[in-house]
């Protein structure tokens, strides 16, 4: 993970939220591991997708959830 960090100078972390925009709507998952890609778990899914770090449409969620 710190790899990813350094090389690609993005803020991921294992269990941080991320957003993908896709033509097809918007995904929101969470982290699980990195190698040269990061490896999301979308909401809902049971299966991980690799994305690579500067994916076009991939957004880091650095700010915490706020609960209603």
């Amino acid at each position: 993970m710190a790899y990813v960090r350094r090389y690609y100078g993005v803020p991921a972390q294992r269990g941080m939220r991320v957003i993908w925009q896709t033509r097809r709507g918007v995904l929101a998952g969470v982290i699980v591991r990195a190698t040269n890609y990061v490896h999301v778990r979308f909401d809902g899914e049971r299966r991980t997708c690799p994305l690579h770090p500067l994916d076009h449409g991939l957004s880091y969620v650095t700010t915490p959830e706020v609960a209603p």
